[in-house]
């Protein structure tokens, strides 16, 4: 089991980080190992997707439906994908008018060991640069 924790306290409004998050069919523009994403569904309370990744050849995909409060939180829920476990959240708490303190955490295991080795790398890269991707594209989109 690999538990992942990353925060940052950055200079956007955490409507705006939420709105970032959880737009997923944006993420093939700013996430390298994001190959494709499949909205599945969108509403006030729920996000469902499916996301493609790929990194250095070795390729995957998981479903996931997420349970949100703009612009508070969001939890990662696994549908179907390469996982016996797979859930996870963000949050997103205001500072002040235009700041706020992100907080990603996800917790995963691969359905069995021969996955874990060949998906592991791509799961530790992917968990690794999620926060600071999001980062460099709040500058670009928000300036």
């Amino acid at each position: 089991m690999t538990v992942v924790e990353k925060s940052v306290l950055i200079e956007y409004t955490v409507a705006q980080m939420f709105e970032l998050v959880d737009r997923v069919e944006d993420y093939p523009q700013f996430l390298p190992w994001c190959e494709d994403t499949d909205l599945i569904d969108r509403t006030d309370s729920k996000t469902a997707a499916t996301i493609y990744v790929s990194y250095h050849g070795i390729g995957a995909h998981f479903s996931t439906e997420n349970a949100k409060e703009f612009p508070n939180w969001m939890t990662i829920k696994l549908i179907e994908g390469p996982f016996k476990r797979f859930e996870g959240n963000w949050s997103f708490a205001a500072l002040n008018e235009t700041a706020c303190k992100v907080v990603f955490r996800l917790d995963y295991e691969f359905s069995n060991r021969l996955l874990g080795k060949v998906l592991g790398p791509l799961f530790s890269r992917i968990t690794n640069t999620l926060v600071d991707s999001f980062v460099k594209q709040a500058h670009l989109i928000y300036g």
